[in-house]
């Protein structure tokens, strides 16, 4: 299994864009922890509790704050910076949030890549890109086996869409700016991942499944789920952030990296909203519990979907660490500490000590 190399970290200067988010911030703390200069382009914090300060993240990187769906600030911040490696994680995740603003949700994901794509093909400092996307990139058929990386994208609702047009526009500027086999002439290989739904602990992410529960559990209340009947590709927070770390060193070694990659679990831990749910509260424990409120008239989210990560594992070196159990393991650990008044020293140390069990970094 291939890990992260904390030599080709240590020292290098990497822009992280949407640090204050969940993914960015296990990635950007996890960055710091390998000696990377990190510089981080994002919103503020959108939740409270949030992973970035329980962290104390400020005090470790570069904090900028900015709005991609801006040129300007992301433009300067690549001109003062010059970033080496750029991990680009910024978006509107959520989709139910969508359907309320989906013109939001395209000018952030859409737009704010293009408009990170254009500032780095102008500074020209950057020797690798990973745009993170989503596996709702591909058009949903419900159908039983993994999407893989050739089949068609597209999206119902408007993040899936927006996912998908991200992944046209990453393909874009690759074949028209960034074309692997003129490196030599660029200098940049630009890449994509595409993963699986992320779990872990400090999420608190408004309509998601995980922090619904872990807040219930902690309040002592019934957790409401929504759609217990859904399957989707399970998997810790690390798992994903070790292929996009493995991707961007792969990528910036051989050109010829340069595509999209899918991130996901194993086919036995692709698994019902039900099943995760009961294995939440076990580990919980106590009167950890959860109800069946499914709205027929609720907003349309696909039931069934999975992924094929053969391309990751035979190209890249990558498969998944974790299974299941480690996964719900993990993350109840975590929020189990949090919900007890874990300091953020401690939150920090039970964070890099997950890092170090499942990370891989040699």
């Amino acid at each position: 299994m291939r890990g992260v190399t904390a030599s080709y970290w240590k020292g290098r200067r990497v822009l992280v864009t949407g640090h204050t988010g969940f993914k960015g911030s296990w990635l950007s703390f996890w960055l710091t922890e390998l000696g990377a200069e990190v510089c981080g382009f994002a919103l503020a914090p959108a939740t409270v509790p949030s992973l970035f300060e329980l962290l104390a993240l400020e005090d470790r990187l570069r904090h900028e704050v900015g709005d991609l769906r801006q040129p300007e600030g992301i433009r300067r911040v690549v001109d003062d910076f010059r970033p080496q490696a750029v991990l680009h994680l910024a978006a509107q995740p959520i989709v139910l949030t969508s359907y309320e603003d989906p013109a939001g949700t395209f000018a952030s994901n859409v737009m704010g890549t293009a408009h990170l794509l254009d500032a780095l093909r102008a500074s020209g400092s950057a020797s690798v890109c990973v745009v993170v996307t989503s596996d709702k990139c591909y058009e949903n058929r419900e159908q039983v086996w993994g999407y893989r990386e050739c089949d068609a994208l597209g999206g119902r609702d408007p993040y899936s869409a927006s996912k998908g047009c991200q992944e046209i526009v990453t393909a874009s500027y690759r074949a028209s700016f960034f074309h692997p086999d003129r490196r030599g002439d660029h200098g940049l290989s630009l890449a994509s991942g595409r993963a699986g739904n992320v779990i872990g602990g400090g999420d608190w992410g408004a309509f998601r499944l995980v922090p619904d529960l872990m807040q219930a559990f902690a309040e002592d209340e019934p957790a409401v789920v929504r759609n217990p009947g859904s399957v989707r590709p399970w998997q810790h927070v690390i798992e994903p952030l070790r292929g996009y770390l493995a991707l961007a060193e792969a990528a910036d070694a051989d050109p010829s990296h340069a595509t999209a990659y899918n991130f996901g679990p194993a086919e036995t831990d692709t698994a019902e909203v039900r099943t995760l749910a009961d294995a939440l509260v076990a580990r919980w424990g106590g009167t950890a519990r959860w109800e069946d409120r499914g709205d027929p008239n609720a907003r349309h989210e696909a039931g069934l979907l999975r992924l094929d990560t053969s391309l990751a594992r035979h190209r890249l070196g990558w498969k998944p660490a974790m299974a299941l159990a480690d996964t719900v393991e993990a993350t109840v650990d975590w929020y189990r500490a949090h919900a007890k008044g874990a300091s953020p020293t401690e939150l920090a140390a039970l964070t890099a000590q997950q890092l170090g069990r499942w990370g891989g970094a040699t």
